[in-house]
């Protein structure tokens, strides 16, 4: 008895999204809500989501693990690449001097790229080494809450 990979794959998004969901990051599926959510005002983490093992087995777990800080970004947002296509292309448009990476991270304020984590700084690391650089950055940037 064959698995029906669509199911399967189904499942997957399914579950990553969840974990973004118990975490306290908005979903933004839409450009139209990329872009009212990127130009808020304030700080703006935004977590680009993939179904590839290190997004499951490192990118997912900082991003949870990382906002429980002093100083944190007063928005969390996620976009979901391979999935929500149009929604990351124009995610994308925002984080100028970047090549696109999934997983990574963009830290936006005003609607303005601050920096990035990208994937080559995630697959192959511990997710401590991740949430360390993430908080690195929200010592940096983020005010505390």
């Amino acid at each position: 008895m064959s698995m029906d990979f669509n199911f399967l794959m189904s499942d997957v998004v399914r579950q990553a999204r969840e974990e973004m969901d118990h975490a306290g990051y908005e979903h933004l599926r839409t450009p139209e809500e990329v872009e009212e959510a990127f130009n808020r005002k304030g700080v703006t983490l935004v977590m680009v989501n993939s179904v590839c093992g290190c997004a499951g087995g490192i990118a997912r777990p900082a991003a949870t693990h990382a906002i429980h800080a002093d100083k944190r970004p007063n928005h969390l947002v996620t976009v979901f690449a391979g999935q929500d296509k149009e929604a990351t292309e124009k995610a994308r448009e925002f984080f100028e001097g970047y090549p696109p990476s999934s997983p990574s991270f963009a830290l936006l304020k005003d609607g303005k790229i601050l920096t990035m984590v990208e994937r080559h700084e995630i697959e192959g690391h511990a997710p401590m080494s991740v949430i360390n650089k993430l908080q690195g950055y929200f010592d940096q940037y983020c005010e505390e809450v």
